[in-house]
């Protein structure tokens, strides 16, 4: 039995904080390598399913914190900050071993930051993208992180230089997910082997499906007027979501549109897809790691654009490209991300299997870098902290 389950005959507790549906599932892999090292927690704190299937407990709805946008923030600020306030005086309360913020950078390092000067370790998994856009957020991990979990081989040159203690233990997903195979993906949807499909993602968040669920319908249209034989499919999270998904699909007057709403199977569907239209985020990581060609879009209000314009540092925003550090995967933003342009940048992927092939084989070079042992080294770079 591991020591750390002997001491005082109870699980050693660990806060986690999650805020979205990409880091709930990152925080179950976290989860789930902590628990294969042999070591007993007890994870609470905030937490989305995955996570707590694994058995953490959620002491506030996850949903609550997923909010994309400085325009957007604010209107939710308010309840975020009760939230957080509430959460620390538990934490401070009762202090457990360790303290793990996943991904939520604006919620989680100032949490991170107060319990730290209260003598509790901190841990942040994957790195705010500071090599992005505002690099002067290094300054506040160095304060709030007692160590940071890396998931990309370049971060490691700049927490080394800043000072800060921190692991790359790679992409979990690329540890986790399967090898892409397009003809079981469809066997398990029932989709016919022959067919053409496009995969639709227009994010987790019912805010991203509501700035591009209607962008994406229009585009779906218009695709299929040049591809009668495309099909289209869409893996929805909630009933929330779906409800929303179908009233656009009303509003749009696209009932008749060829198109199959999938409960979840999101990696089943871009494994499925002979090309994808996807909203910049972690998808477009899961799409690279799958082999799915796409297309990255995004649309956010006009302020939030600006502000973030101004503190970029990189020509991309798509994962897939700043990997390459060239353009591998198609963006279009903004403004520029019209039903037209958006068509016909997904047309031209399935026009052309030689424009499939050139994001398949950038997408396998990136994914041997990202592929390592990596609930080895989240469990060996975890350990110290709860002898």
């Amino acid at each position: 039995m591991d020591p750390l389950a002997t001491r005082d005959s109870q699980p050693t507790s660990i806060a986690i904080v999650a805020g979205e549906a990409s880091g709930d599932l990152l925080g179950s892999l976290l989860i789930g390598a902590v628990q294969s090292a042999g070591i007993e927690a007890d994870f609470y704190g905030i937490a989305g399913p995955k996570m707590q299937s694994l058995g953490a407990r959620s002491l506030f709805p996850m949903e609550a914190l997923s909010v994309r946008g400085y325009v957007e923030a604010l209107g939710s600020l308010k309840k975020l900050l009760g939230i957080r306030s509430r959460l620390r005086n538990q934490l401070l309360a009762k202090p457990p071993r360790l303290f793990i913020g996943v991904d939520a950078p604006d919620f989680n390092l100032a949490l991170e930051g107060r319990l730290r000067r209260r003598g509790i370790a901190t841990l942040h998994f994957i790195s705010p993208s500071i090599w992005a856009w505002r690099p002067r957020r290094i300054r506040k991990i160095a304060r709030a992180a007692s160590h940071v979990l890396l998931i990309f081989p370049f971060e490691e040159a700049i927490y080394r230089q800043a000072g800060i203690p921190a692991t790359y233990v790679g992409h979990p997903l690329a540890h986790a997910l399967p090898e892409p195979d397009r003809d079981a993906a469809r066997a398990r949807l029932g989709l016919d082997r022959e067919g053409e499909y496009v995969a639709l993602l227009p994010g987790s968040r019912p805010s991203e499906l509501q700035a591009l669920g209607r962008l994406y319908v229009e585009a779906a249209k218009r695709i299929v007027q040049a591809h009668p034989q495309a099909r289209f499919i869409i893996p929805l999270v909630t009933r929330e979501t779906r409800a929303a998904f179908e009233r656009i699909l009303f509003e749009a007057n696209a009932q008749d549109l060829p198109l199959r709403v999938l409960f979840g199977h999101a990696h089943d569907a871009m494994q499925a897809a002979d090309a994808a239209l996807i909203a910049s985020g972690t998808a477009t990581l899961e799409a690279l790691l799958l082999d799915c060609p796409h297309v990255i879009s995004y649309r956010v209000p006009w302020l939030t654009w600006q502000i973030m314009k101004r503190q970029a540092l990189l020509p991309w925003i798509g994962l897939p490209n700043i990997l390459a550090d060239r353009t591998v995967v198609p963006e279009l933003l903004q403004d520029h991300a019209t039903p037209e342009a958006l068509s016909q940048a997904v047309t031209e992927l399935l026009q052309d299997p030689s424009a499939r092939e050139a994001q398949i084989e950038e997408f396998r070079i990136q994914r041997a870098r990202l592929k390592r042992d990596t609930p080895r080294l989240i469990a060996a770079a975890i350990r110290p902290f709860l002898t």
